[in-house]
């Protein structure tokens, strides 16, 4: 017996340690993107990247005057720069955020000498961002940054060095292409002999790398709603900057020296010369790409190096602006929104209010060196026709009914009410919905992208859109949709489990336990939330806390027994951006959902070594899929670990069983190769 247990101890071992892996996503299977990326029809190749982003505002030991009131919004706004397809194009999974309280100096640790050195390769670009406080050690004169954390009185056992941070960037961090930028001297909290120190210490660190500090020695960096309706001033010219300002070639690239003159003029202009951010060069190549824009290209002259700014300012409250077709942020009634560092010359602008006809888009001409006052006026509600509202009214409700019929009728009392009033943005946003559960994607993908074309604040639609897009494998710009809808109300708790859903896929696995618990905060009910939260804290080897949030989601979905409501689970979305199979009886996804929830608790418990638990969950996962390969696998796995700790003959036998099943349904699994083995070794000693 101890001698048929080693064989099967040594191939599920190394099931264990090699084969596990490659089942991280299960059913959730997808296939990463080539890099680096060479953007369509324009020759230019971006290098893989990498970034970390870290932002802190109300520090755990500091007192409140010294809290920064933008740090964090900054943090978020470098995030959303970076991922952005005409920004920085980062792959969202190789850019990570520690904001708040998740800024420990651990967690710094953690990723700038853990993860940063170990993904990065010689051909690559990574960029590291902080927005914080800094300090220097009286004891011994060395700066540090301040993660959350920080001890004032302790400052050299609780602060990042900035000599070890240059340390990992310059020496162990193996890219072609290096980026600091560091907003660390706020508000006065450190003196000026200390903000000295600060800065040479970051500005040392340009030996291996491009970087840029918010401000030269002795100076103050400031940060205000007067920059883009709340950031850092030197945050705010970093983005806008990436975002294509700063291209001043017009060639749809930002380099580093092109970055660096906008950042460095517009910030000096506007604080009368009482901020200089500094970027002394070092060894790095002052062509190298920090973001690309195909939409900005063009052959014209380059800009005047004189920049504009504009005073927007609204009649009603919550109107969403948008600058030559991108969102820069919202101004209300008595609150204007200040735009500086502007290109001069001619640019739309449009303001858009749920419910309102639009305000735009109208040009508008920015004049170096001057401040233009813009008002935008929202004035007119949308009014629609009967025809249309019954004819939505009609289509909605078929909608919800369910089944591929009803949605097909549903099609077609939304046309009506198209045809009647094609400017309908929520006639739009249904028949996208009824198009997606029909698997007519490209049609589904035109109907949201005119909803939104209306009403670009249209929260809702922005949100199905970036579940549509989850359910067909566009988990990048699904994940870029909804940090949008986050970013504009932090309150969408559909948006945050659906970024949830995504992160998990993409296995950013921090960022998706966030995500879902911000889902739960909002939405308690929210099954589908709890569920996500689970398979990322299982990823995480979280087991624990992993199996009491399978347990709750199970309890939350349970309509096989004591709860209703079944239908209106469904009509909530809750289900939105699981897959494309079986849309039309969504009642099969819910079952699957429901088989993988009692697979992660199968896998949770085998890993703890509660095999009985272990076993009777994956059981409970083949009743709603006797088909899966894995719950046949793992079921496997823990009949033959506990045949070994009861010494029992039946237990082998039932776990042979398993294997044999695994293999009849997927033999071509990478864990298939252990699966035989095991086999061979239970056959063998049973014999």
């Amino acid at each position: 017996m101890k001698h048929l247990w080693l064989l099967i101890s040594v191939a599920a071992i190394a099931w264990a340690q090699t084969a596990q892996p490659q089942k991280k996503a299960r059913d959730l299977k997808y296939e990463k993107d080539p890099e680096p990326i060479t953007p369509a029809s324009t020759g230019v190749s971006i290098p893989r990247s990498y970034a970390l982003i870290i932002g802190v505002g109300d520090y755990k030991n500091l007192p409140p005057s010294a809290k920064l009131e933008f740090a964090e919004r900054d943090a978020e706004s470098i995030y959303s720069v970076l991922i952005s397809p005409e920004g920085g194009n980062f792959r969202a999974e190789n850019v990570r955020k520690l904001t708040g309280s998740r800024a420990t100096l651990a967690n710094l640790q953690k990723e700038i000498d853990g993860w940063l050195p170990t993904v990065a390769q010689a051909d690559d670009r990574v960029l590291v961002y902080f927005a914080g406080h800094g300090f220097v050690d009286p004891k011994s004169g060395r700066a540090y940054l301040a993660p959350y954390d920080l001890d004032p009185k302790n400052i050299a056992g609780t602060g990042y060095g900035m000599d070890q941070l240059g340390t990992v960037i310059g020496s162990k961090v193996k890219a072609k292409w290096k980026v600091l930028l560091t907003d660390s001297c706020h508000s006065g909290a450190i003196s000026p002999e200390q903000g000295e120190v600060v800065n040479k210490s970051l500005l040392d660190l340009n030996r291996s790398m491009f970087s840029m500090t918010a401000s030269r020695a002795r100076e103050r960096s400031f940060e205000s709603k007067d920059w883009g309706g709340g950031h850092g001033i030197f945050t705010y010219y970093v983005v806008r900057g990436m975002e294509g300002y700063a291209d001043e070639s017009k060639d749809g690239i930002v380099t580093a020296d092109e970055l660096a003159e906008y950042v460095r003029t517009n910030v000096r202009e506007a604080t009368k010369g009482q901020q200089n951010p500094t970027s002394d060069k070092g060894n790095f190549d002052a062509q190298m790409l920090l973001a690309f824009n195909p939409s900005g290209t063009s052959p014209g002259q380059a800009p005047v190096p004189k920049f504009g700014t504009w005073i927007l300012e609204a009649n009603m409250d919550n109107v969403e602006v948008f600058l030559d077709g991108k969102s820069v942020g919202t101004v209300s009634k008595g609150t204007p929104l200040r735009l500086p560092g502007l290109s001069p010359g001619a640019h739309s602008v449009k303001g858009v209010r749920l419910g309102y006809e639009p305000d735009g888009p109208r040009e508008e001409t920015v004049y170096p060196g001057q401040e233009s006052a813009i008002s935008i006026k929202i004035s007119i509600p949308r009014r629609r026709t009967k025809a249309a509202l019954d004819s939505l009214e009609k289509g909605v409700e078929l909608y919800n009914k369910g089944t591929a019929d009803n949605y097909k009728r549903a099609a077609v009392e939304l046309r009506s009410a198209l045809a009647a009033d094609p400017q309908f943005s929520q006639a739009w946003l249904y028949l996208g919905r009824v198009q997606r559960d029909l698997f007519e994607v490209e049609e589904a993908e035109k109907s949201f992208r005119k909803a939104l074309e209306i009403d670009p604040d249209y929260l809702e639609a922005r949100s199905t859109f970036g579940g549509m897009l989850l359910d067909n494998g566009s988990y990048d710009e699904s994940i870029r949709q909804l940090n949008q809808v986050v970013q504009r109300d932090r309150k969408q708790a559909t948006a945050w489990y659906l970024l949830a859903q995504a992160q998990r896929i993409k296995e950013m696995y921090p960022q998706s336990i966030e995500s879902a618990r911000q889902a739960i905060s909002l939405a308690p009910q929210n099954g589908e939330a709890y569920f996500w939260l689970a398979e990322s804290q299982r990823m995480s080897g979280q087991y624990a806390p992993s199996v009491q949030s399978y347990q709750q989601y199970l309890s939350l979905s349970d309509f096989d027994s004591k709860l209703s409501g079944k239908l209106n689970y469904y009509v909530l979305g809750y289900l939105a951006g699981i897959g494309k199979k079986k849309r039309a009886a969504q009642s099969d996804v819910w079952a699957e959902l429901r088989s993988m929830a009692y697979f992660g608790l199968c896998d949770c418990e085998r890993k703890r070594e509660n095999f009985d638990a272990a076993i009777a969950y994956c059981q409970r996962a083949l009743r709603y899929d006797p088909q899966d390969a894995f719950s046949h696998y793992v079921l496997g796995l823990s009949y033959a670990r506990n045949a070994e700790k009861k010494q029992s003959v039946e237990l082998y036998a039932a776990a042979l069983k398993h294997f044999r099943r695994m293999l009849d349904l997927n033999p071509d699994l990478n864990e298939s190769a252990y699966a035989k083995k095991n086999v061979q070794a239970i056959e063998a000693a049973l014999r």
